[in-house]
């Protein structure tokens, strides 16, 4: 933060806040825009690569409506843990640079009940290549014809700086695609850029949402203007990793009545807001109906393609097993398992075919917790299976623990955790934001001594405003 205090802006450049509208819970939200963000500008790095710093409650923009622009440093550090917990898992995602306090207090009614109080004051400084999102091209394209030409200037520009290859992109690459029986139904991506780009768009949404399925990471608040154009996670308010299996999870307090976010959900959501983003591309002229219905088409196609190999990598297979996968969720949602310990435990069991039905589940104890006879014989019946499946790979258990327990993260960032930090740092100790922050960079090792923060949540921990939050926390 220092570096960041010394750097003087020229006085014929400005910060800014970006103007972007939004499907906010599948509703057209309109204009919404930056409220609490300020754009420092870009800069090139060694690499020359692109990076856009962003300071994040710094006060009003254009576009803080009947806000104050600021954060408290409940959600600051939030933002700053998963963000980077999220990059070592190996997650595209937006990063956070640093962390200031900012020594005032800043008023917030967290759960919307009329009680608001005073908390202290932070500003994230993040980065990311771009924050640009599908909804900084919809607010344009909902304007009207005297609109549309900035979403083809905006596209350019992405296209331009981010996407650099769809531009240079030859006829001679022969990407021709058919979406039905006949000619017509050609997509040719060589000739269209803008088609081109909005399948890649498409891919990579779908592989970020694939990623979180598979650790069990639920965003919360999945609105179009939520959704980065580079396939990022972005916007961190009411996220949560899965404790207990539940595909219906929703860590976000606002999303309670229709579950619209929830963990199961996310995939299809992702999808839908491709769709948005489609329609908005066609409104302003830059791709064909028949475009837009293969970038949705190849969203699918990736999603499942990813999806499947990510859990083949977590169960240690060289294959994917659909009926062995679905039978285990339903197993882990019955009996409530600890999504990230089971997982991590499951690397235990060995490709012994003459295991004795007694030792079955002994790899599995720690996990498989209050358990009657009925559900132990089905999850034996399940190990069963398993261990067929693993013999039948001829992988030795050691290489195969191996590769498990390097995509099987030991440590996630739960929200008691983070909670845990909050609640010193607001007594003025970062001690604990630095310690969890340096265990979540390296999810994947036993780090001896860090044991705690692999445990279950205290029943503390399933009070409001830990395990559940509000979009605006």
């Amino acid at each position: 933060m220092h570096l960041l205090a010394l750097i003087d802006i020229p006085s014929d450049r400005v910060p800014y806040a970006q103007c972007y509208g939004g499907h906010q819970f599948g509703t057209w939200a309109g204009q919404l825009g930056d409220g609490r963000a300020i754009t420092l500008g870009e800069i090139l790095n060694s690499k020359l690569e692109r990076w856009e710093l962003q300071l994040k409650g710094a006060g009003k923009t254009p576009y803080s409506r009947f806000a104050d622009g600021l954060a408290v440093l409940r959600s600051s550090i939030r933002e700053f843990l998963c963000s980077e917990a999220m990059h070592f898992l190996g997650i595209p995602t937006t990063r956070a640079l640093c962390l200031v306090t900012t020594g005032k207090f800043v008023t917030r009614d967290m759960f919307y009940d009329g009680n608001p109080k005073e908390e202290p004051g932070a500003i994230v400084c993040r980065v990311a290549q771009s924050f640009l999102r599908f909804g900084s091209f919809q607010i344009h394209a909902s304007r009207g014809e005297e609109d549309l030409s900035i979403v083809r200037a905006l596209a350019d520009y992405a296209i331009k700086y981010h996407f650099p290859h769809i531009q240079n992109i030859s006829k001679s690459e022969s990407l021709s695609f058919s979406t039905g029986d006949d000619d017509q139904s050609l997509v040719d991506l060589t000739s269209n850029k803008y088609a081109a780009w909005i399948v890649e768009i498409a891919e990579r949404t779908a592989s970020l949402v694939a990623r979180w399925q598979g650790v069990g990471f639920t965003h919360g608040v999945l609105n179009t203007d939520n959704m980065s154009i580079l396939g990022l996670t972005i916007d961190y308010g009411p996220f949560g990793f899965l404790d207990a299996f539940d595909p219906s999870y929703t860590p976000n307090t606002t999303d309670l009545p229709g579950r619209r976010y929830c963990f199961a959900n996310q995939p299809d959501i992702g999808l839908w807001n491709i769709a948005q983003f489609a329609s908005t591309l066609m409104a302003a002229h830059l791709i064909s109906d028949k475009e837009a219905n293969y970038a949705m088409e190849r969203y699918g196609t990736k999603f499942m393609d990813d999806y499947q190999a990510i859990m083949s990598q977590k169960l240690g297979l060289q294959k994917y097993n659909k009926q062995l996968v679905n039978k285990l969720l339903n197993n882990l949602s019955v009996d409530k398992v600890d999504y990230t310990n089971f997982f991590r435990s499951l690397s235990n069991i060995k490709a012994d075919p003459g295991i004795s039905e007694d030792d079955l589940l002994v790899p599995l104890k720690a996990v498989l917790l209050d358990i009657g006879k009925e559900r132990k014989e089905a999850w034996a019946s399940w190990v069963q299976s398993y261990i067929q499946e693993l013999v039948a790979s001829g992988i030795s258990d050691e290489e195969r623990k191996a590769a498990m327990d390097s995509v099987n993260p030991k440590y996630v960032l739960r929200n008691y955790l983070c909670q845990s930090a909050i609640d010193a740092a607001e007594l003025g100790d970062f001690g604990e934001v630095r310690r969890l922050l340096k265990v979540m960079e390296r999810p994947y090792d036993e780090q001896p001594g860090m044991e705690k923060y692999a445990r279950l949540p205290p029943a503390w921990a399933y009070r409001p405003g830990v395990c559940m939050l509000s979009c605006s926390s």
